[in-house]
Parts: C-alpha cells; sequence; structure tokens
C-alpha cells in the first residue's frame, strides 16, 4: 500500500509540475501579448516623429497654432484641423451618444424578442458599410437633402447664433459631423447594448420590488449601473470619430480655415493627410503631413487620457451586486 500511495503522490507532483509550468507560460505569453500594444503605439509614435524631423525643426511649436497651409511657400501649421477634428467629434458624439444608448436601451429593456433580433442585424448591417460607400452616399443624397431642407431650417430658427450664421454650401463641418455620428452609432449601439445586457438581473428585480416604473427601472437600476461602461462606449466611439477619414473628407469641404459657422467648409487630420499625401512634391511638406499624423496621435492619446481622469473623477465607485 505505501508503494503505491507512493506512486500516486509521484504522479500527482508531475502533474502539479507540469500544470505550474503550463501557469508560468502562460502568465508571460499573456504578458508579452499585453505589452505588444504599447510596442506598436511606440513604434507608430517613433516612426511618425522621424518622419516629421523636418517639419518640427523648421516650426518648431508654431506648427501647433499657426494656421497658414501654404504648400507653394513651404509655410505650414496644423490649427485648423485640430480645430476641425475636435470640432466634427464633438458634433458626432452631439447626436451620436443620446441616440446610441436609447437605442440600445430600447433593444434591451423594451423590444419584443422579434422586432429586437430585426433591429440588431440592421445595425451591424450599418456597421459594416464601407465608409468610402457612406461618403457617395453622403455627396449625392445626404449633403443635397441639408442644404436644401435642414440647413435652411436651422439658419431660420436658430440664426441668432454664430454656429448656424453664414451661406449654406452642404458641404460643411456640420455635415461631416453627422456623416462622422452615423459611422459610430453601430458601433456605440452594439456596445452599449452589451453593456446593458450585462446588468444582473436582480438589479430589476429589485426595482421592481419597491414598486419602481419600468421607467425608473431602467433610470435607476440599468443606467446607472452601467454608467462607467457607457462611458467607455463613448470614449471607444470618439477613437472612432478622431480618425475617421475617407467619407468626412468627401462631406466636410476640405478648406482649411477656422469659423464660427458650423455652415462654413472645414478640415480634419486625417482629412488633409488622405488628400495631400500623394501629391505632396517636397521634403517639408511631405514632413509636414507626417507631422500632423503625429498631431492626431497626440490629440486621440490625450482626448482618451482626459476622458479616463474625468471616468474616474466624475463617474465615482461602481455599486457592485450583493450575493
Amino acid at each position: 500500500m505505501d508503494a503505491v500511495a507512493e506512486k500516486l503522490t509521484l504522479a500527482q507532483k508531475r502533474e502539479f509540475s507540469t500544470g505550474a509550468v503550463g501557469d508560468r507560460l502562460f502568465k508571460w505569453l499573456a504578458l508579452v501579448m499585453s505589452l505588444t500594444v504599447f510596442v506598436l503605439i511606440a513604434l507608430i509614435g517613433y516612426e511618425l516623429a522621424h518622419g516629421s524631423s523636418l517639419a518640427l525643426r523648421k516650426f518648431g511649436w508654431q506648427f501647433l497654432t499657426s494656421s497658414d497651409w501654404d504648400p507653394v511657400n513651404e509655410q505650414f501649421g496644423a490649427f485648423p484641423f485640430i480645430f476641425g477634428t475636435l470640432v466634427s467629434s464633438i458634433i458626432a458624439l452631439v447626436i451620436a451618444v443620446p441616440l446610441s444608448i436609447a437605442t440600445a436601451v430600447f433593444l434591451t429593456e423594451i423590444a419584443p424578442p422579434r422586432f429586437r433580433q430585426i433591429l440588431t442585424t440592421f445595425i451591424e448591417l450599418l456597421a459594416a458599410v464601407p465608409s468610402v460607400i457612406l461618403g457617395l452616399w453622403g455627396i449625392f443624397i445626404m449633403v443635397p437633402w441639408l442644404r436644401e431642407h435642414l440647413f435652411p431650417w436651422l439658419r431660420k430658427s436658430l440664426g441668432f447664433l454664430p454656429l448656424f450664421k453664414g451661406p449654406i454650401y452642404g458641404v460643411s463641418m456640420l455635415a461631416g459631423g453627422i456623416m462622422i455620428a452615423i459611422m459610430v452609432v453601430p458601433i456605440m449601439t452594439s456596445v452599449s447594448r452589451e453593456i446593458l445586457r450585462s446588468v444582473p438581473g436582480l438589479q430589476r428585480e429589485a426595482a421592481y420590488a419597491l414598486g419602481a416604473t419600468r421607467w425608473e427601472v431602467i433610470r435607476i437600476a440599468v443606467l446607472s449601473y452601467a454608467r462607467k461602461g457607457l462611458f467607455g462606449a463613448i470614449i471607444l466611439s470618439l477613437g472612432r470619430a478622431l480618425g475617421e477619414t475617407m467619407a468626412v473628407t468627401m462631406v466636410i469641404g476640405n478648406r482649411p480655415q477656422i469659423a464660427a459657422s458650423l455652415f462654413a467648409p472645414g478640415y480634419t487630420l486625417a482629412s488633409v493627410v488622405a488628400n495631400e499625401f500623394t501629391e505632396a512634391t517636397t521634403d517639408t511638406h511631405l514632413s509636414a503631413l507626417f507631422e500632423l499624423g503625429l498631431v492626431l496621435l497626440g490629440v486621440t492619446v490625450l482626448v482618451n487620457a482626459l476622458a479616463q481622469i474625468l471616468l474616474k473623477t466624475f463617474a465615482g465607485p461602481q455599486t457592485k451586486p450583493q450575493n
């Protein structure tokens, strides 16, 4: 019996040793894969910094504050493009956030199962449409409709505001923001829907047991519990909005200017790189485009960092369900 027990003990030790080695290997493999993300970001930043070294030496910090973009005289400034990127992204979020969260709430809490599946399928199909196709739709259908109907109504109703004054061209900062909103709504809706589905059923049952109405259950038990996750969905969509290129290029007007009116054409960092990279004939012009890419990377990292700080500051600790 002792010999059998000793053999079993040795077998268990070998199995435990093998399992421990496997755990260590998995731990280090997961660590390496995680560090790969930081390595990729660092490599992208290095290549952009290397490509923009000429513009960095020539223009310095004035590149961020200057509004001149004159390839003929080799004078370059990024401020109109930074302005256009931030303004179009803010417009997109103002439109997309309430629409996406309301759609996710409807799909999760209100819609009948059959209709829920149909609507979810259409949302996923919208997310799969290539951006260039959306851009063509924007040029030939959305922009003419905005120019003839929505923009005149906005100017008539809200023309006392500087945002809705001035001539109407159709292609504009507002059109670019609407296009970005159309592109980020499917992503934000899908992520928000999964977050709301992960809310424990006990949250809803407890609210109903206290006599809450359906709206009170959604507002108090569901949205309040999932607020951090929903904020994360907004951050993810913001990253998509900041880097959107082709569809926005087709409808925003591509004019490097800063205007108070949303009816005026604009430009974004990604759009100018896409438009001019193949046409850059001088080293300074090419280096300036590389620096625009570096600025876009920095703006994306900075905005996401600020969003994380706001999340930790204002969202507060998330309530955990009790067993």
